[in-house]
Protein backbone atom coordinates (compact mmCIF):
# COMPACT_ATOMS: atom_id res chain seq x y z
CA UNK A 1 0.00 0.00 0.00
CA UNK A 2 1.09 3.55 -0.46
CA UNK A 3 2.51 5.78 1.81
CA UNK A 4 0.48 9.34 1.15
CA UNK A 5 1.91 12.70 0.80
CA UNK A 6 2.22 15.38 3.59
CA UNK A 7 -0.31 17.69 0.40
CA UNK A 8 -2.50 14.18 -0.29
CA UNK A 9 -2.93 13.92 3.80
CA UNK A 10 -4.16 17.50 4.36
CA UNK A 11 -5.93 17.45 1.28
CA UNK A 12 -7.87 14.55 2.62
CA UNK A 13 -8.47 16.29 5.87
CA UNK A 14 -9.53 19.69 3.86
CA UNK A 15 -12.19 17.48 1.86
CA UNK A 16 -13.56 15.57 4.84
CA UNK A 17 -14.14 18.58 7.03
CA UNK A 18 -16.09 20.27 4.14
CA UNK A 19 -18.13 17.30 3.33
CA UNK A 20 -18.94 17.06 6.98
CA UNK A 21 -20.00 20.54 6.94
CA UNK A 22 -21.99 19.93 3.33
CA UNK A 23 -23.54 17.10 4.42
CA UNK A 24 -24.63 18.35 8.18
CA UNK A 25 -25.47 22.20 7.04
CA UNK A 26 -26.40 22.04 3.03
CA UNK A 27 -28.39 19.00 2.23
CA UNK A 28 -32.04 18.83 2.70
CA UNK A 29 -33.04 15.46 1.66
CA UNK A 30 -34.86 13.96 4.07
CA UNK A 31 -33.71 10.53 2.80
CA UNK A 32 -30.14 11.10 4.66
CA UNK A 33 -30.37 10.61 8.39
CA UNK A 34 -29.56 13.42 11.02
CA UNK A 35 -26.59 10.80 12.53
CA UNK A 36 -24.42 10.89 9.79
CA UNK A 37 -21.06 10.89 9.98
CA UNK A 38 -17.71 11.45 7.70
CA UNK A 39 -15.40 8.96 8.80
CA UNK A 40 -12.61 8.84 6.32
CA UNK A 41 -11.53 10.29 2.72
CA UNK A 42 -9.02 8.98 0.42
CA UNK A 43 -8.25 11.50 -2.13
CA UNK A 44 -5.88 10.32 -5.58
CA UNK A 45 -3.06 11.95 -5.66
CA UNK A 46 -4.35 13.13 -9.37
CA UNK A 47 -7.24 14.88 -7.88
CA UNK A 48 -9.40 12.82 -10.24
CA UNK A 49 -11.63 10.11 -7.50
CA UNK A 50 -12.63 10.28 -4.12
CA UNK A 51 -13.86 7.82 -1.64
CA UNK A 52 -15.58 8.51 1.15
CA UNK A 53 -16.87 6.83 3.79
CA UNK A 54 -19.77 7.18 5.81
CA UNK A 55 -21.31 6.14 9.26
CA UNK A 56 -25.01 5.97 9.94
CA UNK A 57 -26.22 5.59 13.07
CA UNK A 58 -29.64 4.06 13.10
CA UNK A 59 -31.03 0.97 11.29
CA UNK A 60 -30.61 -0.75 7.92
CA UNK A 61 -32.94 1.33 6.18
CA UNK A 62 -31.62 4.39 7.63
CA UNK A 63 -28.24 3.29 6.00
CA UNK A 64 -29.88 2.28 2.71
CA UNK A 65 -31.98 5.57 2.46
CA UNK A 66 -28.57 7.70 3.48
CA UNK A 67 -26.76 6.16 0.64
CA UNK A 68 -29.48 6.71 -1.99
CA UNK A 69 -30.20 10.16 -0.83
CA UNK A 70 -26.11 10.37 -0.87
CA UNK A 71 -25.97 9.01 -4.14
CA UNK A 72 -28.20 11.39 -6.12
CA UNK A 73 -26.93 14.71 -4.03
CA UNK A 74 -23.47 13.45 -5.57
CA UNK A 75 -23.84 16.25 -8.19
CA UNK A 76 -24.50 19.01 -5.54
CA UNK A 77 -21.61 17.83 -3.03
CA UNK A 78 -19.11 18.25 -5.57
CA UNK A 79 -20.23 21.27 -6.69
CA UNK A 80 -20.11 22.63 -3.20
CA UNK A 81 -16.51 21.21 -2.96
CA UNK A 82 -15.19 22.95 -5.86
CA UNK A 83 -16.68 26.53 -4.36
CA UNK A 84 -15.11 25.84 -1.14
CA UNK A 85 -11.90 24.57 -2.25
CA UNK A 86 -9.22 25.84 -4.21
CA UNK A 87 -7.87 22.37 -6.30
CA UNK A 88 -6.74 22.07 -9.66
CA UNK A 89 -9.68 19.00 -9.69
CA UNK A 90 -12.60 18.79 -8.18
CA UNK A 91 -12.88 14.98 -7.45
CA UNK A 92 -15.46 12.40 -8.80
CA UNK A 93 -17.29 11.57 -5.26
CA UNK A 94 -17.57 7.63 -4.58
CA UNK A 95 -19.91 6.74 -1.12
CA UNK A 96 -18.98 4.04 0.96
CA UNK A 97 -21.33 3.11 3.74
CA UNK A 98 -18.87 2.06 7.35
CA UNK A 99 -20.22 0.52 10.24
CA UNK A 100 -17.23 0.81 12.45
CA UNK A 101 -19.17 3.63 14.85
CA UNK A 102 -22.17 1.34 15.29
CA UNK A 103 -20.11 -1.56 15.63
CA UNK A 104 -17.75 0.45 18.17
CA UNK A 105 -21.34 1.66 20.15
CA UNK A 106 -22.34 -2.40 19.86
CA UNK A 107 -19.70 -3.78 21.63
CA UNK A 108 -19.63 -1.05 24.16
CA UNK A 109 -22.72 -2.19 25.20
CA UNK A 110 -22.04 -5.91 25.02
CA UNK A 111 -18.74 -5.05 27.25
CA UNK A 112 -21.51 -3.28 30.00
CA UNK A 113 -23.51 -5.85 30.06
CA UNK A 114 -20.81 -8.51 30.80
CA UNK A 115 -19.54 -6.23 33.41
CA UNK A 116 -23.10 -5.87 35.17
CA UNK A 117 -23.55 -9.40 34.80
CA UNK A 118 -20.21 -10.07 36.81
CA UNK A 119 -21.32 -8.00 39.57
CA UNK A 120 -24.44 -9.13 40.02
CA UNK A 121 -22.96 -12.51 40.18
CA UNK A 122 -20.02 -11.03 42.64
CA UNK A 123 -22.90 -9.46 44.71
CA UNK A 124 -25.04 -12.96 44.58
CA UNK A 125 -22.18 -14.71 45.72
CA UNK A 126 -21.63 -12.43 48.45
CA UNK A 127 -17.77 -11.86 46.93
CA UNK A 128 -18.17 -8.29 46.83
CA UNK A 129 -19.89 -6.42 49.68
CA UNK A 130 -19.97 -2.84 48.26
CA UNK A 131 -19.59 -1.85 43.96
Amino acid sequence: MRKNSIKNTRVNGEVQKELSVIIRDEIKDPRISPWTSVVDVQVAPDLKTCKVWISVLGSEEDRDNTGKGLKSAAPYIRRELAHRLNLRNTPEITFVMDQSIEYGVNMTHKIDEVIAHDENAARDRGDVDDI
